[in-house]
């Protein structure tokens, strides 16, 4: 049995975000915590506010392009087994959690961006900083510039709350065992733009530990051999080696770990119509047992007793 606890009541004090996303996340979390295994889906949100729908450019369709659809539905499965699952509803589009606080473009925003603004970097170049600029085939999101105290209100509203929860889950897991094992779920399209011309992707599933730097390696191949014993095509790294979630909270040495999983949307949803495959069902369930083998090898390495697996 699973409780929901949700993430309304950790926003900053200030002027509120869209009525819509007045509870901009929640944790799903077990009634008794067993394991140090804590899943995210920051990619997931499909609340569109009225007043982000009204300033594009694009209808809503065509905005959720950019969203990981339906992977923290992917998830449920697992989170059964009671690994934590912190997931948002706000829109990729609208806020990117796994981008730095304020990795912003000056080009979007009337006023100026705080002095700490991260304006130069090779996402924000591409129109995928904190705030987007672009989806899709780099098309444009907004119809005009954004006044700069509307990036502002969403990153004290959203970004900041859903990190201090992930903060949160992994402080708790780290201090009843010892360690916490973050796994960072997105989706990827089934092709990639990285050349001249659009080519399938070739992996079903790529696992991002910056490089095996973000999470101990044990965990790692648990995951990929696991996946792979499952008949999944497994890379590690490219193109995909983890963003900034990966890289902030992983920290092997203290303790912290973290891991991304890419999922080919493909493997579980028609990507023009945005509807559920036939095959989620049996995606979900491998990822559950996925899932179950990180928890036995997390409590193996910790001397912890084995989670019991919900009926």
């Amino acid at each position: 049995m699973r409780r929901t606890r949700l993430g309304g009541d950790t926003a900053t004090a200030g002027e509120p975000v869209e009525p819509e996303l007045a509870i901009p996340f929640d944790i799903l979390d077990p009634e008794q915590l067993e394991t140090p295994v804590i899943l995210s889906s920051p990619h997931s949100g499909r609340v569109y506010p009225a007043r982000f729908l009204d300033a594009s450019r694009l209808n809503a369709q065509a905005l959720r392009k950019s969203e990981d659809a339906f992977v923290d539905d992917l998830l449920a499965p697992a989170n059964a087994l009671g690994a934590p699952l912190l997931r948002a509803h706000f829109p990729r589009a609208f806020l990117d959690a796994n981008r730095e606080p304020y990795e912003l473009d000056p080009r979007m925003f009337d006023g100026k961006l705080p002095p700490f603004a991260n304006t130069r970097s090779l996402r924000v170049a591409g129109g995928l900083g904190t705030i987007a600029r672009v989806v899709g085939e780099s098309q444009d999101i907004y119809k005009r510039r954004l006044p700069v105290e509307e990036a502002m209100r969403r990153i004290e509203g959203l970004y900041k709350p859903f990190h201090q929860a992930m903060r949160g889950l992994m402080q708790r897991a780290a201090g009843q065992f010892g360690m916490a094992v973050l796994i960072d779920c997105h989706s990827m399209p089934s092709w990639t733009s990285a050349s001249a011309k659009h080519e399938r992707m070739e992996a079903d599933i790529i696992l991002g530990d910056r490089y095996g730097t973000s999470c101990h390696p044990a965990f790692v191949e648990v995951v990929e051999q696991h996946l792979r014993m499952l008949g999944y095509h497994v890379q590690r790294n490219k193109p995909y080696a983890g963003g900034f979630i990966t890289e902030h909270y992983g920290s092997p040495g203290a303790g912290f770990h973290a891991m991304q999983i890419e999922i080919n949307r493909a493997l579980y949803m028609d990507e023009q119509t945005l509807e559920k495959k036939l095959a989620f069902t049996q995606v979900s369930m491998d990822l559950r047992d996925v899932v179950e083998s990180l928890m036995r090898t997390a409590a193996d390495l910790g001397g912890l007793p084995l989670p019991v697996a919900a009926e």
